[in-house]
C-alpha cells in the first residue's frame, strides 16, 4: 500500500491509546471518589450527620459505568478500528480497475477486520461458471488442492450454491461438519465464509479460517465481513468489466492495425465510396496508379474527383447498386494526372459488405489492376511465338523482349536446304510437292525447336535456325546447333524409310559462329525477327557448300566442337567475293567418349 495508507492505522492506535488511559484515569478518580465519600460517610454517623442524600450512590453508579466503559472500550476500538478498515478500504479497491489488484486488497482487507489466520477468495469463471482460485494468505495452490482443504471446499460450494453466509466458532463441534474426517484431523476450528454478490448473483466466496482458536468470529465479524463482501463484489465486477473492455478494445485496435496493413499492402488499387459515390477509402495502390494522393480526393465525389474514370464507372455503379452482384470491365483511358498516358485497367465493382453479407447502405468498392505491362508482353509475345518453340516463349523475360529493338551477339546460325529439290519437283504436281517439301521441312523445324532453336525464317526448301539470341540464350548454343544437325540428319533418314526411292531428299547442312545483330524488322504493320551480319553470309555459304547429307562447320565453330566432332577440312567449291571463308570442317563421325546434346537433358 502507499505511504499515506500505511500511516493511518499508526495514527489510530496512537488515538485509541490516548483514549484507554483516559478513561483509565477517570474510572481511578471516580474509585477514589467514592473511597472519599465512603470514609466522610463514616467519619459523620457518630456525630448523627450524613452526606447529602444519593451523593455516594450516584459516585457509585458513575465509578461502575466507567469501569463497563474501561472493560468495554478494546471491543468498541476493535469495531472502531474495523469500520475505519471498512471505509477506508472500500474507497481504495473502488479507486483501481485491475481485477488482481482489487483482489489482493480484498484479501488484506478480510485478514485485518477478521483477525483471520488464513483465507482466500474464489470467482467464478465467466465463460464455464464454475469456482475458481484467485488470490490467498496463508495458503498457496499446493495446499488447496491437499485433503486438509475438503471442509473447506464444503462450506465455499455451500455458500456458492446459497448465496448465504456460514459461520461456525468451532468447527469440529459443529453437527453440520462433524461428520467430516478433515475437521478432527486437521483441527479446523472457526471459520467464516461470505458470498461475493452482484444484482443477486453471486460471482464468487470469501473463505477464512483459524485452526487453532475458537470463537474468532463472531455475529458481528460476519455483518462486517458481508457488508464488506457486498463492496468488494461491486468493485470486483467493474473491475472485471473495465478488463473486458480493455480486451475488447485491445482486440478492436489490433482488428483496425490488421486491417490497415491489409488495406495497405492490397496490391490493387481500392476506392471504396459510399451510397453518394463519395470516396470513403483510397489505398496506396490506388494513388500509385492513378497518379492522385488520397488526401485530395477523400469525401469528394468520384466524379468530380477523378472525372474520367467516374464518368466511365456510371452505369456499371448503378448495375451492382442494383444487382447486389460484381461486375469486371476492362478499359482504356488517359490517366488524370499532370503526365497523361493511356492506360488498360481492369476494374472490379463490388457491392460492400455489412458483416452479416447484406449490402451497406449501397456502397460500392472499386479494385483497379493496371494490364498496360500485360497487355503490352502479351503483344510482344505473339510476335515471337510465330518463329519460337513454345517452351521458350513462356519463359521470355521483360528485359529479352526490350531487346527486341536490335542487339549484337554471338549466335550459331544453322542453315539446312533440301538438294535435288529443283529437278524433284519438276516431275510432281504442285499439291503433291508442297505436301512432300512440307514434310521434310516440318522435320527440320522440329529438331531445331528441340534443342531449343530459333526457326529464323523458310525460303523455298531451306531452313535457318538460331541459337543463343536475346530470346534463347544459350552458353552450349554450338553444342546445341551440331547435335540439331546430326539429329536432323538422322531423323531425315528415319522419314526417307517411309517414303518411295523417288520420293527422298536429303539436306546440306551448315553451322556458322559468329557474331550476329538480331532484332525485330520490318514496318509498323509487319515485322519479323531476323538476323543480320555476316554471321548470316556465311552459315548460308557452308549450306551451299554441303553435298545430300553432309554437315559442314566454319573455322570458328569447328574450333569450339574440335573435342567432339572427327572432321576432315575442305575447300570450298562455292565462294562469294564478300565472304572470307578459306576452308571449311565435314563432320565425318562422333569421337569415341564423345557424346552430343539430346532434347531430353536441356
Amino acid at each position: 500500500m502507499s505511504e499515506p495508507t500505511t500511516q493511518l492505522p499508526r495514527l489510530d492506535a496512537a488515538v485509541e491509546r490516548s483514549a484507554h488511559e483516559r478513561l483509565r484515569e477517570l474510572t481511578r478518580t471516580a474509585q477514589a471518589l467514592v473511597n472519599a465519600l465512603q470514609a466522610q460517610k463514616e467519619a459523620l454517623r457518630p456525630r448523627g450527620m450524613n452526606l447529602p442524600p444519593n451523593a455516594l450512590e450516584t459516585a457509585q453508579l458513575a465509578a461502575l459505568r466507567l469501569e463497563a466503559l474501561l472493560n468495554g472500550l478494546p471491543e468498541r476500538q476493535l469495531e472502531l478500528r474495523q469500520l475505519r478498515a471498512l471505509a477506508r478500504t472500500t474507497a481504495l479497491i473502488t479507486s483501481t480497475l485491475d481485477v488482481d489488484r482489487v483482489l489482493e486488497q480484498v484479501m488484506d482487507t478480510v485478514i485485518q477486520l477478521t483477525g483471520a489466520e488464513r483465507g482466500y477468495i474464489m470467482l467464478r469463471d465467466q465463460a464455464t461458471g464454475a469456482l475458481e482460485f484467485r488470490t490467498a494468505r496463508g495458503i498457496d495452490r499446493e495446499q488447496l488442492s491437499r485433503s486438509d482443504f475438503i471442509i473447506s471446499n464444503t462450506i465455499v460450494n455451500e455458500v456458492a450454491t446459497t448465496g448465504q453466509p456460514v459461520l461456525t466458532d468451532n468447527a469440529g463441534n459443529d453437527p453440520r461438519y462433524r461428520g467430516h474426517d478433515s475437521i478432527v484431523g486437521f483441527q479446523l476450528r472457526s471459520i467464516l465464509a461470505v458470498p461475493l454478490t452482484v444484482a443477486e448473483a453471486t460471482i464468487g466466496v470469501v473463505y477464512c479460517d483459524n485452526r487453532a482458536m475458537v470463537g474468532l468470529f463472531r455475529e458481528h465479524e460476519m455483518n462486517l465481513l458481508r457488508a464488506f463482501a457486498d463492496q468488494a463484489a461491486v468493485a470486483i465486477q467493474n473491475a472485471r468489466l473495465f478488463e473486458a473492455a480493455r480486451a475488447r478494445l485491445a482486440e478492436i485496435t489490433e482488428m483496425r492495425d490488421l486491417m490497415d496493413n491489409i488495406f495497405t499492402s492490397i496490391a490493387s488499387g481500392l476506392i471504396a465510396l459510399d451510397a453518394h459515390d463519395a470516396i470513403t477509402a483510397f489505398n496506396p495502390a490506388a494513388e500509385q496508379l492513378i497518379g492522385r494522393a488520397a488526401p485530395d480526393v477523400l469525401g469528394q465525389p468520384l466524379h468530380l474527383a477523378l472525372p474520367a474514370l467516374g464518368s466511365l464507372l456510371v452505369e456499371p455503379i448503378a448495375r451492382v447498386r442494383g444487382s447486389g452482384a460484381l461486375e469486371q470491365i476492362d478499359a482504356e483511358f488517359l490517366r488524370d494526372d499532370r503526365v497523361p498516358s493511356r492506360r488498360h485497367w481492369s476494374i472490379v465493382l463490388t457491392p460492400l459488405q455489412e458483416a452479416a453479407g447484406a449490402p451497406a447502405a449501397q456502397g460500392v468498392v472499386l479494385l483497379l489492376d493496371d494490364l498496360t505491362d500485360q497487355r503490352e508482353r502479351e503483344a510482344q509475345l505473339a510476335q515471337v511465338r510465330r518463329y519460337l518453340p513454345p517452351a521458350l516463349v513462356e519463359n521470355i523475360r521483360s528485359e529479352d523482349l526490350a531487346a527486341l529493338g536490335g542487339q549484337e551477339r554471338e549466335i550459331s546460325v544453322l542453315c539446312a536446304d533440301v538438294r535435288g529439290f529443283t529437278s524433284f519437283g519438276e516431275k510432281l504436281e504442285p499439291e503433291a510437292l508442297m505436301e512432300i517439301i512440307n514434310r521434310y521441312l516440318s522435320v527440320a523445324s522440329d529438331t531445331i525447336g528441340a534443342y531449343q532453336g530459333v526457326v529464323d525464317k523458310y525460303i523455298g526448301d531451306a531452313v535457318t535456325g538460331l541459337f543463343n539470341t536475346q530470346l534463347n540464350p544459350q552458353a552450349d548454343h554450338a553444342l546445341r546447333a551440331l547435335s540439331a544437325a546430326v539429329r536432323l540428319r538422322a531423323a531425315v533418314e528415319v522419314l526417307n524409310a517411309a517414303m518411295p526411292a523417288d520420293q527422298q531428299l536429303r539436306f546440306g547442312i551448315g553451322i556458322h559462329t559468329g557474331l550476329a545483330v538480331l532484332g525485330n524488322v520490318g514496318s509498323s504493320d509487319r515485322r519479323e525477327f531476323a538476323a543480320l551480319g555476316s554471321a548470316m553470309e556465311i552459315g548460308k555459304l557452308l549450306q551451299e557448300n554441303a553435298h545430300r547429307g553432309e554437315i559442314m562447320l566454319s573455322p570458328a565453330t569447328y574450333a569450339l566442337l574440335s573435342d567432339y566432332v572427327i572432321c576432315e577440312a575442305q575447300t570450298p567449291r562455292k565462294t562469294r567475293s564478300h565472304v572470307d571463308l578459306a576452308i571449311m570442317y565435314r563432320v565425318d563421325g562422333i569421337r569415341a567418349g564423345a557424346a552430343l546434346l539430346e532434347p531430353a537433358q536441356l
